[in-house]
């Protein structure tokens, strides 16, 4: 018993080492590298080293220290990941293009495209700020479109992440240099963020570190108090795991069972997580320390569990078999929980060499080496592991409200969140948010099963669709093809990402189907009323024409922008009457056009063919002209527009959709005249009055938030009218001066954009 092994605990944290010399750093860097790499070939590294000191040598940290020496922990960090040589090179390079006079062109002719494109990805996530929900109307919206990038970035190249990840871990070692305000944003931005990430790919050696570091900045009272409380007991805990292992040694071995056994200690934000979440004293928490048992094989895993299992006696409900049922980021143990001899409980932890890289070291685990760009193509484990960005990418397609994203995103981010295990009626294992609902479970199997879904069993037994899925529930779901399709209730009820965005999804879809339909109808209508042949004007060219005209792929896009109020059924019409009527063109006889020319001649000095105005208007045959702009439908530069001669105020001018031009009584259509807006592209524009109307739920802060959305376009609001419906229903008319449609459009988009707004549109009178 002499020879007994001295306990190792395993922290789970990557080495973090004391403050070198820049020298020595690089050496201790090549050593690590050489220890796992298969090539001795150091090139790559020592020039991207030379390279990287030279660029940042006249730079220093805020910690005083030599710049150069924070691109040689992050390196460090990778090497002990054990990332390829490219990885490493752009370790060092990733700050050069961002802080130095170097550019991304120099980098690639130095050091190829592959290393390029690692820098490149790096240096753009440097800009992405995470700032917390609030603090500015518009940071959500920004933060969104940010992860967005981030995680198209993953899918591109996955090492991007992961020097992104060791440039985080080494900014938060060094974090104390900051300035407080800084400290709490940055470690907020880690803990809501990048441990999530890490977590995901199932770097647990980064993670543990970066949920640590955190929890030292945003609750530091907490975190000073549970390393004191851990270190006062230290020595006490250490001799009983100490005893445990010995005796699981003897016993293993006994069996016949070649394995490692150590200790493994639950880092510090992982209690006070605990404590917090079930309100629990430090004392009360029993798996402070944890047992490992690692073997070669996984009928060693199995055989080493039935041999705990006799010399201890488990805790019911305690057992979990992540071999036969991984975690999304390919975790994979066995954790059972004991009862040791004194009578307190433990745990122990089973798992393979493999299992155990895989555990620590996630999808770096899964990296191939290569010594140059040989164009292989990411093995099956890998593309397994990059499933869950791709679910990302997913909602993110069918998603166009970046709030809406971010809010999902942060949901399945969750730390806290955990998964449930159930089974479909053929026996296949389904990976579930805890929490979740039939619903749920119906449109992780396909769209079309959860869009026709009435009902669902559990366990043979009918049960409401808003049940909370339990491990190892077997589920049926009912469908009926008379079905009418989700409830928006569904969304309050759902847990998974998927099924609201699927959701979300068929609530788009059908409602474009019905537009499409309003839309038809509009123009049937509007043509009956006018005496219109329809058929005449929906010929392919014409179509084609006005998709061009106004930006779209198809014509069920048009007539649902037509449905929904986007676009005038009398825009339409009238320039599609344009297009007819140019085809159509009389022929005239010898005679008709010599009577014709003896007409125009008489005309010819009464009428002009076109006379301009000073409001930048042209109008057809008219002297003299005293233009002005109808209040009733404002137009704007871009508008279709008509003129209608007033009596005694000369020409009113209208937009083609306007209430009042579209409902003029026949006798008084003769009183219609062409006009044009006047082509003045040297000319400064000048301002116009606009007004639209604004449907919203109603909020605090609602009028805020749309009128700082004007000010900030730079938008003289010149008057404002709201009144509330007893259902909550806001409704909105302001008015202010615009220079043109394009400014207009981007008005209401931005506006658009706001929570709580329903619909926009512009008065017509």
């Amino acid at each position: 018993m002499s020879e007994k092994k001295e306990l190792v605990l395993d922290d789970g944290r990557i080495e973090s080492i004391q403050y070198q010399s820049p020298e020595q750093l690089y050496e201790d860097l090549i050593l690590r590298v050489k220890k796992y790499h298969p090539s001795d070939d150091i090139s790559l590294i020592e020039k991207a080293y030379k390279v990287a000191s030279e660029a940042h040598k006249d730079q220093l940290r805020k910690s005083g220290e030599p710049y150069i020496i924070h691109p040689l922990y992050v390196a460090i960090i990778l090497a002990d990941l054990e990332m390829d040589k490219e990885t490493i090179a752009a370790g060092l390079l990733h700050d050069v293009v961002e802080d130095t006079v170097m550019t991304e062109d120099e980098i690639r002719e130095q050091f190829g495209d592959e290393v390029a494109l690692l820098v490149d990805g790096v240096t753009k996530l440097q800009k992405l700020q995470f700032m917390r929900d609030g603090d500015k109307p518009d940071r959500l919206e920004m933060q969104a479109e940010n992860l967005r990038k981030m995680f198209l970035a993953m899918a591109k190249d996955i090492r991007v992440i992961l020097i992104k990840l060791a440039d985080r871990l080494h900014n938060m070692r060094t974090l104390q240099y900051q300035k407080p305000e800084s400290q709490q944003r940055i470690a907020r931005e880690t803990l809501e963020i990048y441990a999530p990430i890490a977590q995901r790919l199932g770097i647990s050696k980064i993670k543990v570190e970066l949920d640590d570091l955190s929890l030292k900045y945003l609750e530091p009272e907490a975190y000073y108090d549970l390393v004191d409380k851990i270190a006062v007991r230290k020595s006490v805990r250490e001799k009983y795991i100490q005893s445990i292992v010995d005796e699981v040694s003897e016993h293993i071995k006994n069996a016949g069972i070649k394995a490692q056994i150590d200790g493994r200690v639950k880092h510090f934000f992982s209690i006070y997580k605990k404590m917090k979440n079930q309100n629990k004293t430090i004392d009360q928490i029993y798996d402070l320390f944890a047992v490992r048992i690692i073997v070669d094989t996984v009928k060693d895993c199995y055989a080493a569990l039935g041999v705990i299992h006799e010399m201890y006696k488990p805790i019911p409900g305690r057992f979990k078999d992540y071999i036969a049922m991984p975690k999304e980021n390919m975790y994979q143990s066995l954790h059972t929980t004991l009862i040791g001899s004194n009578g307190q409980p433990f745990e122990i932890q089973i798992r393979t060499f493999e299992m155990h890289k895989a555990a620590e070291y996630g999808i770096a685990a899964h990296w191939k080496y290569k010594e140059a760009s040989d164009g292989k193509k990411a093995d099956v484990s890998e593309e397994e592991k990059l499933t869950w960005l791709r679910q990302i990418l997913e909602w993110q397609r069918d998603m166009s409200d970046n709030k809406e994203f971010m809010n999902l995103l942060k949901s399945d981010l969750d730390l806290f969140s955990d998964s449930v295990y159930c089974f479909t009626p053929t026996g296949e294992v389904k990976n579930l948010p805890a929490g979740s609902t039939p619903i749920d479970f119906a449109y992780s199997i396909h769209s079309a099963v959860g869009n026709k879904m009435i009902g669902a069993r559990v366990n043979g037994k009918l049960v409401t669709i808003d049940y909370e899925i339990q491990n190892g529930d077997r589920i049926e779901i009912l469908t009926s093809q008379n079905s009418k399709g989700p409830s928006r209730d569904w969304l309050n009820v759902v847990k998974s990402t998927q099924a609201k965005s699927k959701i979300n999804q068929w609530f788009k879809n059908e409602f474009k189907e019905e537009n499409i339909v309003k839309g038809k109808e509009l123009l049937n209508t509007y043509c009956r009323a006018r005496g219109i042949n329809i058929q005449n004007l929906l010929k392919p060219d014409y179509m084609e024409a006005i998709m061009r005209k106004y930006g779209f792929r198809d014509w069920d896009a048009v007539l649902a922008a037509i449905g929904h109020g986007g676009l005038k059924e009398g825009q339409i019409i009238n320039k599609m009457m344009e297009f007819y009527e140019n085809d159509h063109k009389t022929v005239l006889t010898n005679e008709q056009v010599i009577e014709q020319i003896k007409e125009n001649s008489q005309n010819a000095q009464n009428e002009p063919a076109k006379m301009r105005s000073g409001n930048g208007i042209i109008v057809k045959g008219i002297h003299d002209l005293a233009v002005r702009f109808s209040k009733c439908c404002s137009p704007v530069p871009g508008d279709e527009i008509i003129g209608f001669v007033t009596r005694g105020r000369g020409i009113s001018i209208h937009r083609t959709d306007c209430i009042n031009i579209l409902n003029l009584p026949e006798i008084e259509r003769e009183r219609l005249i062409d006009a044009e807006w006047e082509d003045t592209p040297d000319k400064e524009t000048g301002k116009y009055l606009a007004e639209i109307k604004i449907y919203a739920n109603n909020r605090n802060g609602l009028l805020a938030d749309i009128s700082r959305a004007l000010t900030e376009k730079n938008i003289d609001i010149l008057s404002v009218n709201t009144r509330t419906s007893k259902q909550g229903l806001a409704t909105m008319l302001i008015s202010f001066e615009i220079s043109g449609r394009e400014e207009l459009i981007r008005i209401t988009d931005k506006i658009r954009s706001i929570d709580s707004v329903i619909d926009i549109e512009r008065t017509t009178g």
